[in-house]
């Protein structure tokens, strides 16, 4: 008897979530169409995949749901000078996301967190080799691992972190200031310790890999259309209409890859899924790549620096705003402030950028079929780590829409949690 294979999906989304699942899906037989309002080649296209830090972060389990960060919270947005900001004209958009973050944010959902978040971490850097096989990742890749940095001030937190990761078996090498500037010395000693994750790496151009790997789905026969998608319908159990500002399409199943805009159409299938954005900026200082050579988070400034392709990338902050507000100028101000407190010699910036992550108030992404009908398919709300996790959600979704058994537990992934 024949195995079953679907007879087409559509795929809402070419970011790098939807292009590696519409990539593992071609290669399953299955054929696929990718719908964005942005072509993934052109220069325009300035998603979170193209703006993003462009770290490859197999250790990064623990998120924001932790009770020692809640305490801060308050201190941040007053602050001026810290990593968290608020528009206040969204918060009343965020009471549902703020009533189940604060539901969330305890011990036992933090590990709850981190053991799901490990569970595909511990894979996403495998998927992603699978792919580097079949594209040229000439001057994209650099595998030198990436370096965080924290003064003694919130010392109890870095603790909970490195026991969490210790833990779950995570590599990490703690360093002494001493240790750190020999491996990055132009760093001003603004800092008193770190860790380093050696089995991370990191791209030197996330756009340019993103659009390698689209290029390779085209040539394996996917197929993509440039329109606006406004719309779901289910006709019937094994046909789905996903509708345009032009046109309507036909499906067998559908897949939901929309990152932060995912929400309107969650709405318009009944689900009461409280996603949110979180808003992260950076900036370039032009030829300023080779001061370090690798990525250096420094944790009390909740940002980081990456050596790219454009220059030196700054990036990061938390500001939590929606998706209408304009670019914040303070936001870019504190990235550039907090660049120049490590490397001093930085000098004029570029490049302002404001990109959308997709966030869940428990910080576990939701992948898996909606509720009402197993052939609409959801995955999004990766949060800080979509570029990290596109590979291996690739690998996890086409085996859904394949229907094919895994030894992964996807049930924390669900947006039952939700309803």
């Amino acid at each position: 008897m024949e195995k079953y294979k679907c007879k087409s999906v559509g795929i809402i989304g070419s970011g790098i979530q939807g292009i590696c699942i519409g990539l593992q899906l071609i290669k399953k037989g299955i054929p696929v169409t990718l719908f964005d309002r942005h072509d993934p080649i052109s220069f325009e296209f300035k998603s979170a995949s193209y703006g993003n830090a462009g770290h490859f972060s197999p250790y990064a389990v623990l998120q924001f749901n932790r009770p020692d960060i809640l305490y801060d919270v308050p201190k941040m947005l007053f602050s001026s000078y810290g990593p968290l900001a608020l528009k206040w004209n969204h918060v009343p958009k965020m009471i549902p996301w703020l009533f189940h973050y604060l539901k969330n944010c305890n011990k036992k959902s933090m590990l709850h967190t981190a053991k799901y978040m490990h569970q595909i971490l511990s894979l996403s850097n495998d998927a992603y080799e699978e792919i580097f096989k079949e594209i040229d990742t000439t001057n994209l890749i650099d595998k030198k691992g990436i370096i965080y940095v924290w003064t003694k001030k919130n010392i109890k937190s870095r603790e909970i972190e490195i026991k969490v990761r210790n833990d779950l078996g995570i590599n990490q090498k703690l360093l002494s200031q001493k240790e750190i500037l020999e491996l990055e010395p132009n760093l001003q000693p603004v800092f008193d310790a770190g860790v380093v994750y050696e089995d991370a790496m990191h791209a030197r151009d996330p756009h340019g890999i993103l659009k390698e790997i689209f290029k390779l789905f085209l040539n394996k026969g996917g197929k993509f259309i440039q329109e606006n998608v406004t719309s779901l319908k289910q006709i019937s159990k094994n046909e789905i209409i996903i509708k345009s500002e032009n046109e309507e399409y036909s499906f067998e199943k559908t897949v939901i890859a929309s990152g932060a805009f995912s929400k309107n159409l969650t709405d318009q299938l009944g689900e009461n899924i409280p996603l949110d954005t979180e808003r992260g900026y950076h900036v370039h200082f032009k030829n300023m790549d080779h001061l370090i050579s690798r990525p250096v988070i420094f944790l009390d400034r909740g940002f980081g620096m990456t050596p790219m392709n454009q220059g030196l990338r700054a990036v990061g902050t938390v500001e939590l705003g929606g998706l209408k507000n304009s670019l914040s100028k303070k936001r870019i101000d504190y990235l550039i402030k907090s660049a120049k407190e490590l490397l001093p010699e930085l000098k004029n910036h570029e490049d302002e950028w404001l990109g959308f992550r997709p966030t869940l108030p428990d910080f576990l992404p939701i992948i898996g079929p909606s509720l009402k009908n197993k052939n609409i398919i959801y995955a999004f709300g990766h949060h800080h780590l979509g570029w990290t996790l596109g590979a291996i959600t690739g690998k996890i979704v086409s085996g859904i829409v394949a229907e094919e058994k895994t030894n992964l537990d996807l049930s924390p992934y669900s947006s039952k949690r939700f309803n």
